[in-house]
């Protein structure tokens, strides 16, 4: 998805890309342009099925990166620990 990324950066597409930290030593090195990092587990980068609010609030912190980022490269980390569904 890093690489993909780029591709569309280059031809002037800009993009966000969700992953879990699970996966931070293998992005770090794609030097992807704008990336959210959350501390959810893999199959769940947005959040628990049926937990509407946090996947809410996942994508409302990547368009905010999108709209915020000055430079490329750069990475936030969605603070808010994973939690189940009420």
């Amino acid at each position: 998805m890093g690489h993909l990324a780029r591709l569309l950066e280059a031809d002037g597409i800009p993009t966000v890309v969700v992953a879990v930290r699970a996966f931070l030593p293998r992005l770090e090195p794609m030097k992807i342009p704008r990336l959210v990092i959350t501390a959810h587990p893999l199959g769940r980068t947005l959040g628990a099925p049926g937990d509407h609010q946090r996947q809410r609030e996942v994508i409302v912190a990547a368009l905010r990166l999108l709209e915020t980022a000055t430079r490329g490269g750069t990475m936030v980390e969605f603070a808010e620990p994973y939690r189940m569904a009420s």
